[in-house]
C-alpha cells in the first residue's frame, strides 16, 4: 500500500502530460515544425553535421509526427553528403520500410540507387532505379533514374569488336 501511495503522485505527472498532450495537438505540431525547420537551415547551410545531429533529435522527440519520415529522409541526405554511405543505406531504407505513405518514398529509393552506385554497387544500384521507374514512372525522382540506368555500365556486356582497315572483308 506504501508504495502504491508513493507511485500515485507520478502517475498523475504522467496522466497530466497526457491530458496536456490531447488538450494541446496544435502545440506539439507547431512545436515539431518548428524544430524541424530549424534543422533544415542547418542543412541548407550545408551544416550536414550539425543537421544531422538535429534530425535524430527530432525523430527522438517526434519520432510518430507526419514529419517523421521527411526527417528520416534528410538525415540519410546528410550521411550521403558526408560519404557515410552504410549510414545513409539505413536511413533511406528505414523510410521506405516504415513510412509506406510517405511523399519520400520516390525519392528515398532513388537515393539507395544512387548510394550503391557510389559503393561501386551497379547490380543493386540498377535494380533499385528500375524500381523508381516502375513504381514512380511519371515522378521528377524516375527521370534521374532513367538517366542513370543509361549513364550506368551494362549488366552483362560483351566487347564490341573494333573494325579496322586491316581486317579481311567477310
Amino acid at each position: 500500500m506504501k508504495t502504491l501511495m508513493n507511485a500515485v503522485p507520478g502517475m498523475i505527472a504522467v496522466l497530466f502530460s497526457l491530458n496536456v498532450a490531447v488538450a494541446a495537438p496544435s502545440n506539439i505540431q507547431d512545436s515539431s515544425r518548428h524544430l524541424y525547420d530549424r534543422v533544415m537551415e542547418e542543412f541548407k547551410h550545408k551544416d550536414y553535421e550539425a543537421a544531422l545531429a538535429g534530425f535524430r533529435f527530432f525523430l527522438e522527440l517526434h519520432g510518430q509526427s507526419s514529419l517523421a519520415a521527411n526527417a528520416q529522409y534528410w538525415a540519410g541526405e546528410c550521411q550521403y553528403r558526408l560519404g557515410r554511405y552504410k549510414e545513409a543505406l539505413k536511413s533511406f531504407h528505414h523510410v521506405v520500410s516504415y513510412y509506406p505513405l510517405s511523399p519520400k518514398l520516390a525519392a528515398s529509393t532513388l537515393k539507395i540507387g544512387q548510394t550503391y552506385t557510389r559503393m561501386k554497387d551497379h547490380e543493386k544500384a540498377r535494380v533499385m532505379y528500375e524500381r523508381v521507374v516502375e513504381e514512380y514512372p511519371e515522378s521528377p525522382e524516375a527521370e534521374l533514374a532513367r538517366k542513370a540506368i543509361e549513364a550506368a555500365p551494362m549488366r552483362h556486356e560483351e566487347p564490341t569488336p573494333q573494325l579496322t582497315g586491316n581486317s579481311p572483308p567477310e
